[in-house]
């Protein structure tokens, strides 16, 4: 495995080593080192902050068009350096490559939306009586904060951070301690594309950063994308402080699977949803609900899984650790009277034999209190429970604590129509696997997969990252007719 230059923060537009201690950054694909990494914390947040506010002056001042331009520039870089980038993100996350490729060109679509604003974004005007006028205007917030997670390295930070510049605020970017080196590519290729020094800043590190960007006074609002636990905690604490926040946390995404589905189309989008980036997004399936009679289907499942093989067209998932967790939750439910139709554990792949493998696995008769049902997994794990009727698989859905996504496979109009209206998610799929919205629709789930008001994605993100600025005038003094005179 090729090594990679040793990850420093990035500050006013040098990188610099300033951290006052480091970690090791391992690839999944082998378990080898790939690079080191500074544990920052408050002092080091502090002098992003200042460079930050230092480059707002001017930033800010610039026209939404004008800050618009470097997008563009940029948005062709990341088609240029495509394999490159791709390379990188299977590198450090240990997606196939045909998955980190898709994660790039994900990267470049938002980048596209984020080109738009000037056509979106416009001031509303009104005469409101005779000769006053009514104007309000979108104005940045200051300095503000990402916190992005392991599993999407070059894609989660482009769901914030160029919304967030070219509605001119500064940005200062915390990714995922495991997978730093997209993130530190992203800031090279930004300055070539004309991004001014201290416009974006990146930190690295792990807790004590985190913590010290929910504390800072200056930091005017930050968002986050990882687990629901940490989620919590970052809302609450950033909040307190007096930070607007959104923070994305995990799901338990239901896909509801009726008898008059399409046998070959659904299982093919039930085990993608499953097995694609080996189970590590938010949005994969994490429960099939088989209504009645699904038995075919359901075999047609098994013999799609057994088709996926780890190390060939299954990544890994990031960490021993991870692996090992993934592993116990499937243990536990063969414990507990479950059926493994797959079975997942103790892969080893030739030539990787330090990688961190899960291969697909499909649990059946699942009782809908067994923890491989209501907690989040983060595998290449599916687990079916079985439902008499659809109003009991929509009351197993309901029941979940989180609400990312839920789906329904039918081939009936009103069915489908019954779990879109009764569904407890904020991203609804019928027949799709993945109900991502593409932008200008935003990312955002209901219950606790999300906390706080509105979105850091897509047309809704602009309302995160601005504030309104209203004003009144009037120049007719002689004009007295009612009471704004």
């Amino acid at each position: 495995m090729t090594h990679t230059k040793e990850v420093k923060n990035f500050i006013a537009g040098k990188f610099v080593r300033n951290g006052q201690a480091s970690m090791d950054v391992l690839s999944p694909l082998d378990g080898t080192i790939i690079s080191t990494l500074p544990l920052s914390g408050a002092k080091e947040l502090e002098e992003a902050v200042l460079a930050a506010e230092e480059a707002y002056i001017s930033w800010s001042q610039l026209t939404l068009k004008d800050r618009v331009q470097i997008f563009f520039k940029y948005r062709q870089l990341l088609e240029a350096n495509m394999d490159e980038l791709s390379k990188l993100v299977q590198l450090e996350n240990g997606k196939t490559y045909s998955e980190a490729k898709a994660e790039v060109m994900k990267s470049m679509e938002l980048c596209e939306f984020a080109v738009s604003m000037p056509q979106i974004v416009t001031n509303e005007i009104q005469e409101v009586s005779r000769g006053v006028e009514c104007r309000i205007e979108r104005k940045p917030l200051g300095v503000v904060a990402c916190i992005t997670p392991f599993n999407f390295p070059n894609m989660v930070p482009h769901w914030t951070v160029p919304n967030a510049l070219v509605l001119g605020n500064t940005v200062i970017l915390k990714p995922s301690e495991l997978v730093p080196l997209s993130a530190i590519r992203m800031a090279e290729l930004l300055q070539e594309a004309g991004l001014p020094d201290g416009v974006l800043n990146i930190v690295n590190g792990g807790k004590e950063i985190v913590e010290a960007i929910c504390d800072h006074p200056r930091i005017k609002a930050t968002s986050f994308v990882g687990s629901t636990h940490v989620a919590k905690i970052v809302y609450k604490r950033a909040s307190s402080n007096l930070q607007r926040c959104v923070a994305l946390g995990g799901a338990k995404n239901h896909l509801l699977v009726l008898p008059d589905a399409n046998p070959e189309m659904t299982a093919n989008n039930v085990v993608a949803s499953m097995a694609g980036c080996a189970g590590q997004r938010c949005m994969a399936a994490s429960v099939m609900v088989g209504v009645d009679k699904v038995q075919h289907i359901i075999d047609k499942m098994v013999d799609e899984a057994n088709a996926i093989v780890p190390g060939d067209n299954l990544g890994s998932v990031i960490s021993k650790e991870a692996k090992e967790r993934i592993e116990r939750y499937i243990s536990e439910a063969e414990a507990q009277g479950a059926k493994i139709l797959v079975d997942g554990r103790n892969h080893i792949v030739e030539g990787k034999e330090n990688g961190f493998y899960v291969g697909p696995t499909i649990i059946d008769h699942v009782k809908p209190d067994m923890a491989v049902a209501k907690e989040e997994i983060f595998g290449p794990v599916i687990s079916i429970i079985r439902a008499k009727d659809l109003d009991e698989a929509i009351k197993i859905e309901n029941s979940s604590n989180y609400g990312n996504a839920a789906a329904v496979f039918t081939q009936s109009g009103s069915l489908a129509k019954r779990v879109m209206e009764k569904a407890s998610a904020g991203m609804i799929g019928v027949n799709i696997g993945v109900p991502v919205p593409r932008e200008p629709f935003s990312f955002g789930g209901w219950n606790e997969s999300k906390f706080g008001v509105g979105d850091i994605t897509g047309k809704s993100s602009i309302e995160f990252w601005t504030q309104n600025k209203k004003t009144t005038t009037k120049w007719n003094a002689e004009d007295k007719r009612d009471w704004m005179s």
